[in-house]
Formats: C-alpha cells, structure tokens, sequence
C-alpha cells in the first residue's frame, strides 16, 4: 500500500462559534479543502486528574498530508483549549476525483 497523500484531521472544543470559525477560517487559508461541524456531542475525558464530561463541538477537517502542520499551527492559534486534541489520520482510499480535488483546494497559491 503507498503512502498516504491524504487525511483527516478531528478537534473539538465546546463552543460552536469557535468550532465554526475553526472551520471557516481553516478551509479560507486553504489549510482545509472542508471543513464539518457537528454536535453537539458528549465526551469523557481526564483532565488534571479529574473525569470530565462536558459538551463539544467536534471540527473535522479534510486536507493533504503537506498542509497538516500548517494546519495544527492554524487550529492551535485559534483554539480556546489550553491542550486542545488534534488528531490526524490518514486517509487511505477514497473516490479519486474528490481526492483530487481536496489537493487543488489546499495548494498554496
């Protein structure tokens, strides 16, 4: 199997203005071919020693492999989370055309 070229990156946070304009702002720098919001959701996490279940917005980004960092560097920026979980996966297949479309939308011009 090659090399993915390819992935999704997954944030949450609770506000959905932030969680919005993570998106907006994201798929605007062309960091992100697109962007989805969705929520709200339920998680459970551990924080500073504490089990935490709180209400979120989850931000799932879909952009190239080349453009992650900038877009961790973009998402950190603009996120309200003192650690906010950003997490990238790749995406080993998927219907060519979309994903020739995501590498046009995110090349840096």
């Amino acid at each position: 199997m090659r090399e993915s070229e390819h992935c999704q990156v997954v944030t949450a946070t609770d506000s959905r203005a932030v969680a919005e304009t993570l998106a907006d702002t994201a798929v605007a720098a062309r960091l992100a071919a697109s962007a989805q919001v969705a929520g709200p959701i339920r998680s459970t996490y551990r924080w500073q020693g504490d089990v935490v279940a709180a209400e979120e917005w989850r931000v799932t980004l879909r952009t190239t492999v080349t453009r992650y960092a900038e877009l961790e560097e973009h998402i950190r920026a603009r996120h309200n989370y003192e650690v906010p979980g950003i997490v990238c996966m790749p995406i080993v297949a998927g219907y060519a055309p979309y994903l020739k479309w995501m590498a046009a939308e995110t090349k840096e011009r």
